[in-house]
């Protein structure tokens, strides 16, 4: 999956990476090695995020920031027939990193940041230092200690600057604090995504049993069960009309396939959505 990887570090830890990976994929989990706030730089290729809260679409052009929790990158059938790669140039922080640059405690600072991660436009300013970053990956003989530290401490204050962050210390502070995500949004958020229960505790940073406790307590149904019933109650609202084909219907309930969808929608309704919806409008005209 990741065809390259290049990567600079600073007393240990990577700090500039740059990824290039083919777009194969569906869904890959992000995984974190530490309490790291992560800044992502989209170089070439398409994708999405899809984090507890949002669903975002990403091109070149577009940068991303994220505090240390779970999210996934995703790629839809027509990006992943294109056979185009993926190249993303990150940045990656650590409290003990901003500790050394700024001699700043983020763990002494009360400010919080109300978002777990942003999306965001590149302007000239933050393309230029993306390209001056990539060349340094490239050539890694030009990064010593102290020229990544300067680069380090220059991305910060620009990224402050262009975002109009009045506090570039307390921002900081606040991207290592992750805000509670309510776990009915989470789910919610995310049902018609054609998710696992696997990924689905991986979103909710949770393993996948106390997931399972959670979802039963708080829906009073099985994860299974309630994520099928939701998906078909969906449909057959959809299928109320002929303005949108079954098979888009499908895609949109969460199905990986229209058979998928067909099987299940007969194994509760006892006939295809197909002829569910002749039966509705039927009904309506009658």
């Amino acid at each position: 999956m990741i065809q390259e990887q290049k990567v600079l570090t600073y007393k240990g830890q990577i700090v500039f990476e740059k990824v290039v990976v083919s777009n194969g994929f569906k869904r890959l989990p992000k995984f974190y090695n530490e309490n790291e706030a992560c800044f992502m730089f989209v170089n070439k290729g398409e994708f999405s995020i899809r984090t507890p809260e949002q669903f975002l679409s990403f091109e070149k052009g577009k940068g991303f920031f994220a505090k240390c929790y779970d999210y996934f990158f995703e790629t839809n059938e027509t990006q992943r027939k294109s056979n185009e790669t993926i190249e993303i140039v990150g940045v990656s922080l650590y409290p003990s990193v901003i500790e050394d640059l700024f001699q700043f405690d983020v763990t002494q600072s009360a400010h919080t940041v109300d978002y777990n991660s942003k999306q965001f436009e590149l302007d000239a300013l933050l393309n230029s230092f993306k390209d001056s970053i990539s060349i340094l990956i490239d050539n890694p003989e030009l990064a010593d200690a102290e020229m990544i530290r300067t680069k380090l401490k220059e991305f910060i204050l620009l990224l402050c600057k262009t975002q109009k962050i009045p506090s570039h210390l307390e921002f900081l502070a606040g991207m290592f604090k992750t805000a509670t995500v309510e776990f009915r949004t989470a789910v919610n958020n995310n049902l018609y995504a054609n998710l696992s229960i696997d990924e689905f505790a991986h979103l909710c940073g949770m393993s996948v049993s106390s997931f399972k406790r959670k979802f039963t307590a708080t829906f009073e149904e099985s994860p299974k069960r309630y994520i099928a019933r939701k998906k078909l109650e969906k449909a057959t609202a959809l299928l109320q009309s002929n303005e949108v084909r079954i098979s888009d219907i499908a895609y949109d309930c969460g199905y990986e396939t229209i058979s998928t969808f067909n099987r299940s929608f007969k194994t509760r309704f006892g006939m295809s959505p197909s002829g569910y919806r002749v039966s509705q409008l039927a009904q309506s005209l009658s």
